[in-house]
């Protein structure tokens, strides 16, 4: 990851492109077809190590796009209004939140059902749970690793509390996705020639957000290491020529320069 965004677009964003998005998510969606029974070892054993990375596949992309999961149809015009002005692919998060909810209840149907059939037993369910979290928040992380850019976009259904001085989400995958843009190593881009270095270390606490349904949490939600984005800002960088997604980011990048506060 290079440079990391605070997305902040009215609620009332153009949805044209939307469709463009939904074919960029079914594009990623395709990537996952496999059932537990080829994953299994010759001991009995499922194969962790083979289901990341067949359920949670590293997919090429230019931005990793965080969002609530409220906000997907407009994370999928986003993407979509991206690609179509610059050609630019988006890694939409969600792609992966449903996979891992599919491949838990693979799971627990096949290994934590109670002899009735009727009921998961408790701790093999926190004990599949576990694995399947893990799973994804390596999935995750090695994505935002791996993108270039990241957008985080900023509304209400992704802050809980916001303040000029504190800022909180309820959501523990946002959470974790922007704790992770300040610890994970900052990749700069061959083409701009540039040292690579670190974001600062903050632990990360990793949950998974549709586990905890009837739970409120909330998390101190750093964005101080983002800059902020604008619909004026988009559309002045929507303006831009462009001969390929790189260029488009380069643009980006000049028209909002890195804070210097965070080389070192």
């Amino acid at each position: 990851m290079y440079r990391g965004f605070n997305l902040k677009i009215p609620t009332d964003i153009d949805t044209s492109a939307i469709s463009i998005g939904r074919q960029i998510l079914k594009i990623n969606n395709d990537n996952v077809k496999k059932s537990l029974d080829s994953f299994l070892l010759d001991n009995g054993s499922l194969d962790g190590t083979r289901i990341m990375e067949e359920w949670f596949p590293e997919i090429k992309s230019h931005i990793f796009l965080s969002h609530s999961h409220k906000d997907e149809e407009k994370a999928l015009a986003i993407a979509g209004m991206l690609y179509e002005e610059f050609k630019i692919w988006t890694f939409i998060d969600s792609t992966v939140w449903g996979y891992s909810n599919k491949l838990l209840k693979q799971i627990d149907d096949k290994y934590c059902l109670q002899p009735n059939g009727e009921m998961y037993d408790y701790d093999k369910r926190n004990y599949s749970t576990a694995h399947v979290h893990l799973m994804l928040s390596t999935a995750l992380n090695k994505m935002i690793d791996l993108n270039e850019c990241l957008f985080f976009l900023n509304s209400p259904n992704s802050i809980s509390t916001s303040t000029e001085i504190s800022q909180k989400t309820n959501s523990p995958w946002i959470f974790s996705e922007i704790a992770t843009t300040k610890i994970i190593r900052k990749q700069t881009p061959q083409r701009l020639k540039r040292e690579t270095r670190l974001f600062s270390t903050e632990d990360v606490k990793m949950m998974n957000e549709s586990a905890l349904i009837n739970l409120n949490v909330e998390y101190d939600l750093e964005l101080s290491h983002l800059t902020t984005l604008s619909a004026s800002d988009l559309i002045k960088w929507f303006k831009t020529s462009a001969s390929s997604p790189q260029e488009a980011l380069d643009n980006l990048y000049k028209q909002h320069p890195i804070n210097q506060k965070f080389l070192i």
